[in-house]
């Protein structure tokens, strides 16, 4: 169940619609500037801005899938949707770098004089505060929601403020020094800073896919709320655990592991110690769900062994 810090959050659903306003409201203001100053690298910012539109956009449809609860054909639930949208936004960088290097070349092989210079600059860092603004409340959101997509729109937006930043630098820099070719060479600047962004949410989104573990502090307190419950008497483990399996899946969690007591225990004395550590488990990791096997402190699973692969 949520916690009341948690309900009064916008929702993530919430948060990707503010994004993709901004998102607009940004291309307005990109594309005014490009209009104005015939800047090419004022044109790359604008056209990343179009992306962050369609990657919001995506990820508003997958949060929604995400939140669907478990049904017959997904019994984990549906949290998965979210890699996609981290996968899809990369691959829009992509296709938008390419399509800035080609404006870019052109230009080097035909220079043009930029226009209006102070006003293309004023437009672009009032978008660039406007995407630094949502950048950070995206963050924010991510962390409590534990949003891949979230996270995925957030870094996005800020390596969209940090391109904003270069190309009024680049601009700035021809205005100064008449260096036509400048221009151009930023907007190529920009085109690999968001290859070097997309390439990172699309691995990102691969490992997701792939039931990557947890984060190693998350299995740190995994591990120290396993450790209050093991109980040693002698040289003999009364109470141990092992074969401890982490994944995470969207913004869920979960933890799969053996639990190995005396033999002569009673099956609800087993299952009621069963409880209190899964109960301690949620309690110290919120969204975890973990799934315990109970065994014989004398039997050992044969868990990993090589012929499960084949």
């Amino acid at each position: 169940m949520p916690s009341r810090a948690m309900t009064d959050l916008p929702t993530p659903q919430q948060m990707l619609r503010l994004s993709a306003v901004a998102a607009v409201v940004t291309i307005v203001m990109k594309t005014a500037a490009w209009y104005v100053t015939s800047s090419v690298g004022l044109l790359s910012d604008a056209m990343e801005s179009f992306v962050n539109l369609a990657g919001a956009a995506f990820a508003l449809a997958m949060v929604t899938i995400a939140m669907r609860p478990a049904d017959a054909d997904h019994p984990f639930g549906h949290s998965k949707a979210e890699y996609f949208s981290s996968g899809f936004e990369g691959m829009l960088i992509f296709a938008a770098a390419a399509g800035i290097v080609w404006a870019a070349v052109q230009r080097l092989i035909a220079p043009q004089p930029l226009e209006q210079i102070g006003w293309g600059l004023a437009l672009s860092i009032a978008s660039s505060a406007v995407n630094g603004a949502v950048a950070w409340a995206l963050f924010r959101s991510a962390e409590a929601h534990r949003s891949m997509a979230l996270e995925a729109d957030a870094r996005h937006l800020r390596t969209d403020v940090w391109t904003s930043v270069g190309v009024v630098v680049g601009v700035a820099l021809v205005a100064l020094t008449g260096w036509l070719w400048l221009d151009p060479l930023v907007a190529i600047a920009v085109a690999i800073n968001i290859l070097w962004e997309g390439g990172r949410l699309m691995w990102r989104s691969s490992q997701g896919l792939m039931d990557e573990a947890l984060e190693p502090e998350v299995q740190a307190q995994i591990e120290k709320t396993l450790a209050e419950f093991a109980y040693r008497r002698g040289n003999v483990d009364v109470i141990r655990f092992d074969h401890v399996a982490t994944r995470r899946s969207g913004h869920r969690r979960f933890v799969d592991l053996h639990m190995h007591m005396p033999a002569e225990w009673t099956l609800g004395r087993a299952a009621a110690l069963r409880a209190s550590v899964e109960q301690a488990l949620m309690s110290a990791v919120p969204g975890l769900r973990a799934t315990i096997q109970l065994l014989p402190s004398d039997v050992e699973a044969h868990f990993g062994d090589e012929r499960d692969l084949l």
